[in-house]
């Protein structure tokens, strides 16, 4: 017999909102969105990821790095751990300003790991000789702190946006950081119930590179294989969690590749063979040809994904769309989420809404909206 109290909640919670015109608003708007979705978590992990709060150090990279213990390593001063980073950041990097991250103590987060942020450039004459972008260099400094600097792990690495995480409800974590202080045109919330992987700071959702962010619900299965192509092209997964490898691809694919988004999204969400073989030409020649050359980059498993970045915001499910995704649109903003509810709890009157198709992305671009 069924009960009131029953739910089948599918595991985690994600809430997105954009203004594709470029208006900020504040923190406190997702908050509430997410904060609606509590049951979808068990508090094991709350985090978000937030574009445009950072307009006075825009041309800055905001690294933020937590100091915490490691899972499976033996627990280190987080001190001595803050003390090697800052010296390879010196080293690597022009620090213009270093500082702690601004958090408040409450009942519910009453004990954290030491964090941090910098905001840097790369120096001068460090890509000299070398094919290498600001981007790349920023990767592999990113690359090299996550893999061989015990204790330290660098959660946020963009520009002019930052990602706020940790072990609690999202709304407990958004209290924590202060969320309402920042505003910021575009932001992504996630509220974590783990499975495979076990809830800790370094493990809670956004994952993020430069300016890509990541939060998910569901399950990679197909970690295994996309670990080792990522590793094959030099990054370093270190933050034990399957979602980790979807961060790591779409950089893979869009930034170091050049593929265009739309293409990147049928990569990593690609269509079943037999409806391939359904298409006309010339849609499954691309096809066919896409499947073939990324096969590796596939995303097997039931999942559904908001990916942010620094010109925009997708959503999109797997390819048999095993977990609940959301979208509405109301003049110029645009909100996703795993459920209605969680939209029409900051927008009560959405212009429209709909229920994505499975392994279709809802791309939003900056100054243009839907796309």
């Amino acid at each position: 017999m069924d009960h009131w109290w029953q739910k089948d909640i599918s595991g985690c919670g994600l809430s997105g909102i954009i203004n594709w015109d470029g208006k900020r608003i504040s923190g406190d708007v997702i908050r509430k969105s997410v904060a609606l979705m509590h049951d979808r978590g068990n508090g094991q992990g709350g985090g978000f990821a937030a574009y445009g709060i950072y307009p006075e150090h825009k041309d800055h990279y905001a690294l933020h790095i937590m100091f915490t213990e490691e899972p499976g390593k033996p627990t280190r001063d987080f001190d001595e751990a803050m003390k090697e980073t800052e010296a390879y950041l010196d080293k690597a990097l022009a620090v213009d300003l270093a500082e702690d991250i601004p958090v408040k103590v409450t009942e519910k987060i009453p004990s954290h790991p030491l964090l941090r942020r910098y905001f840097v450039k790369v120096k001068q004459g460090s890509l000299k000789g070398t094919h290498m972008t600001e981007d790349d260099y920023i990767v592999g400094a990113v690359m090299h702190i996550n893999d061989k600097i015990d204790n330290a792990f660098v959660f946020s690495s963009g520009r002019n946006m930052g990602a706020f995480k940790g072990v609690g409800f999202p709304e407990d974590i958004a209290d924590f950081f202060m969320i309402e202080n920042y505003e910021g045109h575009t932001w992504t919330a996630h509220n974590r119930f783990p499975t495979n992987t076990q809830g800790w700071w370094g493990g809670a959702h956004p994952f993020t590179l430069l300016d890509w962010s990541i939060v998910h619900n569901g399950e990679i299965s197909s970690y295994g294989i996309n670990k080792r192509y990522l590793e094959m092209f030099g990054y370093k997964l270190a933050l034990l969690t399957d979602t980790e490898v979807v961060t790591y691809m779409f950089d893979l694919l869009v930034r170091r590749q050049g593929l265009p988004i739309s293409v990147a999204c049928m990569a990593v969400a690609a269509p079943f063979w037999k409806d391939i073989d359904r298409m006309e030409e010339p849609e499954r020649e691309a096809c066919e040809a896409i499947r073939m050359v990324y096969g590796p980059a596939l995303l097997n498993g039931p999942f559904a994904i908001l990916f942010g970045h620094g010109k925009g915001l997708i959503g999109m499910n797997d390819r048999i769309k095993l977990r609940p995704f959301v979208a509405a649109t109301k003049g110029k903003t645009v909100y996703m989420a795993s459920e209605e509810s969680a939209i029409r709890e900051i927008c009560p009157d959405p212009k429209e809404v709909w229920a994505p198709r499975a392994g279709q992305p809802v791309a939003v671009e900056m100054g243009k909206g839907i796309i």
